[in-house]
């Protein structure tokens, strides 16, 4: 179990607020031989996951410590522990102990979002893209906001937080957009978002119609067959994108494919989107550390770039 120890020693530097959180991050590749690893906070749950199979004694281990530590910050409070085993598309979920809420929400800076950690790989909230929510939030005011490839439309709540004009949520899966419409119920937006299960590459027509938006996120899936695979997929978005931004709009594009690499997205930006100038990157948050940045989430800010003076 000598692969285990450095998680072991950070789980006695664990800490649990009130908010959603990772509180191990493996996958960075900073904690050698426990790549494999993370542990991430739903209140009131905790979720162990591995990309590889744990020997049942090395996960045994795991609980062991993991209680102990629990018991140190919480006393006889129940442990909620739940553990995913994570390989390709084949997804395993066990409940360790406790139990999750039937209706799970979590929050996260002042806003709150359905979540379940039961039901496959993806939970309803990515914790990474944490600052790419502040950001919107901080930016949105007084916008027109186009959300592509919404998911559950956490960066539509967070538009909604900074006083957007309005939003337009558009994704493909008519169930996770059940989930987004309930995020905002839960959070007071009863208007002022629109929601459109739709295929993105056959509504270039409506989404025009709705525009232009002084802010359009892109957080696109990396490879799922049927819906978006970056290296064919994201030249195509590219091509069409600015045509629905407004003169002085802003994009954040994203790109969360640990094989390609950012000047990949720059690169298709500069070859299919010429009109676009690069701003900045936005950091991830500190705990999502890495041993390379080209590996972990990539969030770019680009702007249409101004009209060139004439002589």
């Amino acid at each position: 179990m000598s692969d285990m120890q450095l998680f072991f020693d950070e789980l006695n530097k664990m800490t649990l607020g009130e908010e959603v959180n990772r509180l191990f991050h493996g996958r960075g590749g900073l904690y050698p031989e426990a790549e494999h690893i993370c542990l991430d906070w739903y209140p009131p749950v905790l979720l162990l996951t591995s990309f590889k199979p744990l020997e049942s004694d090395t996960l045994d281990k795991s609980v062991e410590l993991i209680q102990q530590r629990w018991q140190a910050l919480k006393g006889d409070e129940a442990l909620n522990l739940v553990y995913q085993y994570r390989s390709g598309g084949r997804t395993q979920t066990d409940l360790i102990e406790g139990n999750v809420p039937e209706k799970h929400t979590v929050l996260e800076n002042g806003a709150k979002y359905h979540v379940h950690l039961l039901k496959g790989q993806n939970h309803g909230l990515f914790l990474d893209m944490k600052n790419g929510r502040q950001w919107v939030r901080e930016h949105a005011q007084g916008k027109k906001v186009l959300n592509l490839f919404s998911y559950t439309c956490a960066f539509s709540v967070a538009a909604l937080q900074g006083g957007c004009d309005s939003v337009v949520n558009i994704d493909m899966s008519k169930g996770a957009l059940s989930i987004g419409k309930q995020n905002h119920l839960l959070n007071g937006f009863h208007a002022g978002a629109r929601f459109f299960g739709h295929d993105i590459f056959k509504s270039w027509g409506k989404l025009t119609k709705l525009g232009p938006y002084e802010m359009i996120i892109a957080d696109p899936p990396s490879n799922q067959k049927g819906s978006f695979v970056a290296t064919k997929d994201y030249s195509r978005l590219l091509k069409r994108l600015p045509e629905l931004l407004s003169e002085d709009g802003e994009v954040l594009l994203c790109l969360n494919a640990p094989e390609l690499s950012i000047e990949f997205l720059m690169n298709q930006v500069e070859e299919f989107s010429p009109t676009l100038e690069f701003v900045e990157q936005l950091v991830n948050p500190s705990v999502f550390a890495d041993i390379s940045k080209d590996k972990a989430l990539k969030v770019l800010k680009y702007r249409r770039k101004p009209p060139k003076s004439e002589a």
